[in-house]
């Protein structure tokens, strides 16, 4: 059967098409008590842990942020809203129901809440108001942060997870929020007793990415790129001058501007066509403002090129190198 929430927000989804945006968001943006059942399908999908904390904002007469800290002892809770009854009304629940040292419950507006030390953001408000919300969140909250909210979605942003039970039951989705690799970034890998330097360029729109990578003259397109939250993965295949065709996974932590992780390498072996040596190489990549991936290139494929130093033989051996 669908509940209070469903018809209003088929209302405002009516409403939105015969009243300017402006309007339709005053009128549709009040407070309507969320189903017991989806509010308890929300917690389930943000995935609490123990030591997190959670913010919801629109946070009403507080049953998100109370249910969050039902479900997990060790999760502190914040609720904002613009209603300074409600915000008076949730912090007298708190203090009745004995949460009132893990939860706090904020008169103020969503635009200026402060997402940058929470890990989960609750919303379930009018579709243009989360749309608008958008890019407060992916600008301000950490990479990580888990976003859940029931019914609309964020335009372009895709979820990375749904629960969809069909019907008039709301959908709930879940969105990381990926870590900001834009740009270019800079990377040396020692590999054969020689140094190659790396310059990649990465395209980002939220959390699907794509780049591209140099090395010497040479370059090459990352694939089976993935960025979830401050985690990064891709791969690259490239000829490399003194080692051949060398197939490269590299694995991260986005962590600012840098990266740190590693690097399963399959280099072939000199004299047998067949065999290939694998090593994992520590990588630690850092961001650039001047990436080398546009440094001037020539016309002698396979050398080294201005501001791309190609080390000579030897430059150093670390002692996890197989050959």
């Amino acid at each position: 059967m669908p509940d209070r929430r469903s018809f209003l927000s088929l209302a405002a989804l009516a409403a939105a098409s015969f009243f300017p945006p402006a309007r339709a968001q005053e009128r549709f943006s009040h407070f309507v008590g969320s189903d017991p059942g989806n509010v308890n399908r929300m917690i389930q999908l943000a995935g609490l842990r123990d030591g997190d904390t959670v913010i919801d904002l629109g946070s009403g007469d507080g049953r998100i942020v109370f249910a969050a800290l039902r479900a997990h002892p060790g999760v502190r809770g914040i609720g904002v809203d613009i209603d300074a009854g409600l915000v008076r009304k949730a912090n007298e629940a708190a203090r009745a129901l004995g949460l009132a040292h893990r939860a706090e419950f904020l008169h103020r507006n969503a635009f200026d809440a402060e997402l940058a030390r929470v890990d989960v953001v609750f919303m379930w408000l009018f579709p243009e108001l989360m749309r608008l919300l958008r890019p407060k969140i992916l600008a301000e909250a950490r990479a990580g942060t888990r976003v859940v909210a029931a019914t609309w979605d964020l335009g372009a942003w895709q979820p990375d997870a749904i629960d969809d039970l069909g019907g008039f039951v709301p959908s709930v989705r879940r969105w990381v929020v990926p870590a900001r690799i834009e740009g270019g970034w800079d990377w040396e890998l020692p590999m054969r007793q020689r140094t190659y330097s790396f310059s990649a360029l990465f395209e980002q729109r939220m959390q699907l990415a794509e780049g591209v990578a140099r090395v010497d003259s040479r370059r090459e397109v990352l694939q089976h790129l993935v960025l979830r939250g401050e985690s990064l993965a891709f791969s690259l295949r490239m000829t490399l001058p003194g080692i051949g065709h060398a197939s490269l996974a590299f694995t991260g932590q986005v962590r600012g501007d840098s990266i740190e992780g590693s690097v399963l390498a399959a280099l072939p072996v000199p004299g047998d066509d067949e065999a290939v040596d694998e090593v994992r190489i520590p990588w630690r990549a850092r961001r650039s403002p001047r990436p080398a991936y546009f440094a001037p290139t020539g016309t002698q494929l396979g050398t080294s090129s201005p501001g791309i130093p190609s080390a000579p033989f030897p430059v150093r051996v670390r002692n996890w190198n197989g050959g």
